[in-house]
């Protein structure tokens, strides 16, 4: 299993650098989905504020592929 960005099929590695409604953060960490129907979470820093938030992989545009849990 792999996340991907939806727009180009690239892998998300931490560090990338994504562009959010609130600013750019980049890419802290990626936790695997846990159950059929979890969709994991990626952990991202904000660059110009440093806050650290937790989201669903959709809101930096990215999907799981090569789930077999489903």
């Amino acid at each position: 299993m792999q996340l991907v960005y939806s727009k180009n099929g690239k892998p998300v590695e931490t560090g990338d650098i994504v562009k959010l409604r609130d600013g750019r953060a980049v890419v802290e960490y990626i936790t695997e989905p846990h159950k059929p129907a979890s969709t994991g979470r990626v952990g991202i820093k904000y660059v110009e504020n440093k806050w650290t938030m937790e989201y669903f992989p959709s809101v930096i545009g990215a999907d799981w592929i090569g789930r077999t849990d489903r």
